[in-house]
């Protein structure tokens, strides 16, 4: 599919959309971003990611308008249709609101992370910005050393998240997920996966990560997605049984939300690892 875009109420080919080089969403990553999966053209968990693009505009001091946001949205959808694809939606300190229609990227059935160090800046808590280069670079870094993607440590080593997924593992037979008191972002995906498991949260180490029997990350575009390596330490099964069992629940609970909104199917909705 060809990305779509929309830029203050305007639908176009994403190639055609432009800002200001003076936009300071530019010039210093000052704006604030959310990534919607879209199952079939229909955008999942859409008003809990609207709630939370304006509480990170309101913690950033950036003047949003939620009703505008949603009604570019819905603009948008509609000129996209019913595909399987991410929505990316974001507002600038320019005051640009920016939407895109992107096809989903293909992910391996399961990945290999690298620790890399991070501290995470806490005046930034609450706010999902533009600001995101530390984030990709640790991806970066990661991958220089063979792996797919990063996870995250504090300089104390205790472990935080991927740079754009929650981490969940099952340690001595526990589900387990570092606790928001770290400073990590209050994951949409990592609520539903709480919300259909056992899973608590729980400080974990880097001294815990060679114990651990199974881990997976989790976001809005992968949904649960089994991790089979973390620092050349390969994991027992992969996926695990609580891995395999939290990702169908997932699903089902994607499937079901939709349904009940009268919005979409209540079938799993497709994988689209490859």
């Amino acid at each position: 599919m060809e990305p779509l875009a929309i830029l203050d109420g305007r639908v176009m080919p994403a190639g055609q959309a432009t800002i200001p080089v003076t936009d300071e969403g530019l010039l210093r990553g000052d704006g604030v971003f959310e990534v919607i999966r879209l199952y079939a053209g229909v955008p999942y968990a859409l008003d809990e990611h609207l709630v939370r693009i304006a509480r990170s505009a309101a913690n950033l001091r950036l003047e949003l308008d939620a009703a505008e946001v949603r009604a570019d949205i819905e603009t948008l959808l509609s000129a996209a249709g019913p595909v399987d694809a991410a929505l990316r939606f974001l507002v600038t300190r320019g005051g640009r609101r920016i939407g895109l229609v992107e096809p989903l990227a293909e992910l391996p059935m399961s990945i290999a992370l690298a620790t890399v160090v991070f501290a995470p800046t806490r005046v930034m808590d609450g706010v999902k910005s533009l600001s995101y280069a530390a984030n990709m670079l640790t991806r970066r870094l990661a991958q220089e050393q063979g792996a797919d993607d990063a996870l995250l440590l504090t300089p104390h080593g205790r472990v935080l998240e991927g740079p754009t997924a929650a981490f969940f593992g099952v340690l001595r037979g526990r589900l387990v997920t570092p606790p928001l008191s770290e400073h990590i972002l209050d994951s949409i995906t990592r609520r539903k996966v709480m919300a259909v498991s056992d899973a608590r949260e729980q400080v974990l180490t880097r001294e815990d990560l060679p114990a651990l029997q199974e881990a997976f990350l989790a976001s809005t575009l992968r949904e649960v997605h089994p991790v089979h390596v973390i620092d050349d330490a390969a994991l027992p099964v992969v996926p695990g049984p609580r891995t395999a069992m939290v990702a169908e629940a997932v699903s089902a609970l994607v499937a079901d939300e939709l349904a009940a909104a009268g919005r979409g199917p209540s079938a799993a909705p497709v994988d689209r690892r490859a």
